[in-house]
């Protein structure tokens, strides 16, 4: 299900425990933390971050919470005041693991695919919650999507009764409201990175067999500016076909002609598939021509060589 949003990430905080490091700057897998939680959400209407500016990967609207190291509460109040969409995501800056999937199944919650519908019209109707949170044995109010107007409401109580919102703590938001808690799609996607250890047991973690290949693709996707799907089995078939079939060094060359060839042809999935395709045939052609000689005993003569028609 494809749901309209906006997304509010927080991107300031003291980072205290990493002695002042900015960390949304930090890097696990050679991408810094905040352009691994933007990829999560890359399909938001408008994304805001909510702290000093910092390079990233793809465009985001910037503002800074008052005073600057006010607080979840207040970074939450100015990008609230920067959203249009009727949901909002709201994320922290320190999720390295964080994907669509999670995404994706906060938003099915609160727009009631697990079983409550909105109001006519997606208004909000008085069985609906206010949001969802991911609970992993904790929750995570900052791993949540929400109604934009129940956060702008409870925001607007708050500031009668307290002023602006600096220095208050998140629960006062979020204990009244109405919100569904859910799984993350994964078991690492609600870590986040508040120490040193933390931080290397995550860059630890996305070298570790079965983790590692879909790591780089997705980080050098990003480097590269590509956004496409790869079949990484059949390029690594064919970067193995063209190692056996024709010599070691074949194999990266080979998967190189691939892409560029891909590319001129359009660039889609499709074009990817096809192009592999023809290589991984030339690569069997060359193997079986190889074989062939070598059963000839290397005279290049297929069935044996001279003599086999004799009687």
């Amino acid at each position: 299900m494809t749901h309209v949003y906006d997304a509010v990430v927080i991107a300031g905080g003291a980072a205290r425990r990493l002695g002042g490091t900015d960390k949304p700057a930090l890097t696990v897998g050679g991408r810094t933390l905040l352009d691994r939680v933007l990829h999560a959400c890359a399909d938001a209407a408008r994304t805001v971050v909510v702290g000093p500016r910092r390079p990233t990967t793809r465009p985001v609207d910037w503002t800074r919470e008052e005073p600057p190291g006010g607080g979840p509460l207040a970074a939450l109040d100015a990008g609230l005041r920067r959203v249009g969409s009727e949901t909002v995501l709201v994320l922290s800056a320190d999720l390295p693991f964080l994907t669509p999937a999670t995404v994706r199944a906060l938003l099915d919650a609160v727009h009631g695919a697990y079983g409550t519908d909105t109001g006519p019209g997606g208004s909000h109707g008085p069985g609906d919650p206010d949001g969802a949170i991911v609970d992993d044995g904790r929750a995570q109010p900052l791993l949540g999507a929400y109604r934009t107007e129940s956060l702008r409401r409870e925001l607007a109580l708050l500031a009668a009764e307290h002023g602006r919102p600096a220095n208050l703590p998140l629960r006062l938001l979020t204990d009244e409201l109405v919100l569904r808690r859910i799984a993350p799609a994964g078991p690492e996607e609600a870590r986040d990175c508040d120490t040193w250890e933390e931080l290397a047991s995550a860059r630890s973690h996305i070298r570790e067999h079965g983790r590692v290949l879909n790591e780089w693709m997705t980080a050098a996707k990003a480097e590269l500016g590509i956004d496409l799907d790869v079949d990484t089995a059949a390029l690594l078939d064919l970067a193995r076909d063209a190692a056996h079939g024709v010599a070691r060094p074949a194999a990266p060359l080979t998967t190189f002609l691939v892409g560029y060839a891909a590319a001129r042809a359009g660039g889609s999935p499709e074009d990817v598939a096809e192009t592999a395709r023809k290589a991984a045939e030339l690569a069997r052609r060359w193997a079986e021509e190889a074989a062939e000689t070598g059963r000839a005993g290397g005279n290049g003569e297929a069935g044996g060589g001279e003599g086999t028609d004799a009687g």
